[in-house]
């Protein structure tokens, strides 16, 4: 690690292949936290290359424990988190209001690093069971149409990596690798990401790839639409431009999608908006995010994809989706 650290120093950039291997080397507990910690901040300093991100998928990818739920074509809601943003957990809602609209999702998740409040500390919070063991997961999504695959059950290479992240507490290009390392290597893709450049670099890696994807990047600086201003997607056929009107909807401002303080409050948000209790402004971006979901797996408009997913959320069907998850955690 010294010699990569030094050349690192040097503005000098690693191979796909050096790149790999440094992460496998992580997972084989032959660095220790202060190297990793600095590995880490190089990252933070300067922008990574498409061969180190590529590298770094590749090692995640050959050394998680891979499910194949490939028969029910499922699609992923998922954002790169690190966007500084402090939202309620908007493409979490958003896979129950896709679930609820009929199509099948396979949600990668994780506790919460520079954020207040993951994925997974809102469901755990609000009692959904994680696990990986492939009937569990089956029959959430045969009877709840969502499975919850929560990524350090997953991915165990990177346990040498959770408390370095967590005492560093800001993003790492672990936020830029979380989207795509889904390991049931869903055939369907809503990434949202924080920055423009990180969604070329996702397009140029997905099309090599035979996955059907929807990059989002809202032009304002979140990583998922936030009706706040105009969102650039990126998909296997076209780029475009989305703006609320393309919806139907008023653009919002940022406190009307703020999130809690703690994860309770979180916790709480979630539910209430879940329950048909959500604001205006909450059910829409909510809708916009899970419209698009729906748009990517069945190649309808964006404001059809909108309307299938206020259904969805205001007839109680993402709710009776959520509780069902929850009745099998039990």
């Amino acid at each position: 690690m010294k010699a990569i650290l030094n050349r690192l120093i040097q503005h000098e950039t690693l191979s796909k292949q050096e790149a790999k291997n440094v992460l496998i080397n992580i997972s084989n507990g032959l660095y220790n936290p202060a190297q990793i910690a600095s590995f880490l901040t190089v990252y933070m300093m300067r922008n990574i290359t498409i061969e180190e991100l590529s590298g770094f998928r590749e090692a995640l990818l050959e050394l998680c424990i891979s499910i194949d739920l490939s028969h029910y074509n499922t699609i992923d809601l998922c954002g790169t988190g690190g966007d500084g943003k402090d939202t309620f957990n908007i493409s979490t809602l958003a896979s129950f209001v896709t679930a609820g609209a009929g199509i099948h999702v396979a949600k990668h998740g994780n506790y919460g690093v520079s954020s207040i409040s993951g994925s997974s500390n809102v469901l755990e919070t609000l009692g959904i069971k994680f696990s990986n063991d492939k009937d569990f997961l089956e029959k959430c999504i045969d009877q709840a149409g969502i499975c919850v695959l929560h990524a350090p059950l997953f991915h165990p290479a990177m346990k040498n990596v959770a408390p370095i992240r967590k005492e560093l507490a800001v993003k790492t290009f672990f936020n830029m690798l979380g989207p795509m390392v889904n390991p049931s290597f869903p055939k369907n893709q809503l990434v949202g990401v924080f920055n423009l450049e990180l969604a070329r670099m996702y397009a140029y890696l997905y099309q090599n790839t035979d996955a059907n994807f929807t990059i989002l990047h809202s032009l304002d600086g979140y990583d998922e639409i936030s009706l706040t201003g105009n969102t650039k997607t990126i998909s296997n056929t076209m780029e475009s431009m989305l703006r609320p009107e393309n919806f139907g909807v008023d653009q919002l401002q940022q406190i009307d999608i703020q999130g809690g303080t703690t994860i309770e409050e979180s916790a709480s948000i979630f539910m209430n908006i879940l329950s048909g209790k959500g604001s205006d402004a909450q059910n829409n971006v909510v809708c916009a995010n899970a419209g698009m979901a729906i748009a990517t797996v069945t190649k309808c408009s964006p404001i059809e994809g909108f309307a299938i997913a206020k259904e969805s959320l205001l007839y109680g069907n993402a709710l009776e989706k959520f509780k069902k998850l929850q009745q099998l955690s039990q």
